[in-house]
């Protein structure tokens, strides 16, 4: 721990690669940790489409690989490795300590939380092997590419009856299948479902499994009370079960919600001071790259003049 970064960032989707490279440009010493492929839930999207500057759309993993390039084109340096924690240091200086799976310890003067979070799954045959090619845990990314087609959307909260009547925008037909024999979201929303032809409410159903080879083809749901199965054919299916933050890392240290997303303000400044929260991880309004990308480039603004004030190097 000999060396003392200025900004430790923890995650390598669009808001921590932003925070990337809006530190690198100012100079600051950065280093960016990700466990996994840079690009995070863009990864999994087949096309992007309202991210501007695209008017055909962009492929996900495409516009994460360009995210990447130009953040290490202006001196980031990104680690491949896992942060299990982090943690004030018992020193006279205002530091923190983030400790990695291996074992190693890592020094900075601030931290920014851009870990994400997690689509929860229905860990079924065939949904990992066609996520990206007609399974999708985002609506508002994916709808459009469903014009004209029918859909399936798993779920029975707010989320999944919000997005099912979103899609109903651009596909013919969608079905929406519950595991219980009534939907747990607010009542206008049912409502507004029932109310709405395309919609086909598939009560007391439990999703088995997604077929298709290079794509979606349909769905086997099993009948809750009889175990009776039956496949739906469908060229999408929306798994709209619920979303975890990948906030495990500074629990305890700063403020979350009940759901365990952080509380940050509109400068990404957490309840420890020098540590910053952007992108997903962050309790917001709306999850999506240009929003992420956004708070990516605050949080790196804000820890910046943070890290300043420390040395006595801020331009006031």
């Amino acid at each position: 721990m000999d060396i003392i970064h200025d900004i430790v960032i923890i995650g390598g989707g669009p808001s921590g690669l932003t925070a990337g490279l809006y530190a690198c440009r100012a100079r600051m010493k950065v280093l960016l940790l990700e466990k996994m492929a840079c690009g995070g839930q863009a990864l999994l999207a087949d096309k992007v489409e309202n991210f501007p500057g695209f008017p055909d759309g962009v492929k996900g993993p495409e516009l994460a690989e360009w995210m990447l390039k130009q953040a290490e084109h202006f001196g980031l340096e990104v680690k491949s490795a896992e942060a299990k924690r982090v943690s004030p240091q018992n020193s006279g200086e205002k530091t923190f300590a983030i400790e990695l799976a291996g074992g190693e310890r890592i020094a900075a003067l601030s931290v920014i939380i851009a870990a994400g979070a997690r689509w929860n799954a229905l860990n079924i045959p065939g949904e990992k092997e066609l996520t990206g090619r007609g399974v999708s845990y985002c609506a508002t990314c994916d709808g459009p590419l469903f014009r004209g087609k029918d859909v399936v959307v798993v779920g029975g909260g707010d989320t999944a009856l919000g997005d099912a009547i979103f899609l109903t925008k651009f596909a013919d037909k969608v079905t929406v299948i519950h595991r219980r024999d009534k939907l747990r979201a607010a009542k206008i929303l049912q409502e507004r479902a029932l109310a709405n032809k395309k919609i086909e409410l598939c009560l007391n159903s439990i999703a088995t499994e997604i077929i298709g080879r290079n794509k979606v083809e349909g769905i086997k749901i099993k009948d809750a009370a009889t175990n009776a199965e039956r496949v739906l054919k469908a060229d999408g299916v929306f798994v709209l079960i619920g979303l975890a933050p990948n906030s495990d890392v500074v629990k305890g240290l700063v403020k979350s919600d009940e759901k365990g997303y952080i509380i940050a303000d509109d400068e990404m400044r957490t309840s420890t001071e020098g540590i910053f929260a952007c992108g997903d991880v962050r309790q917001k309004l709306l999850r999506q790259v240009v929003t992420a990308a956004g708070d990516g480039a605050t949080a790196a603004f804000s820890a910046q003049h943070y890290v300043e004030r420390l040395k006595g190097t801020e331009y006031k």
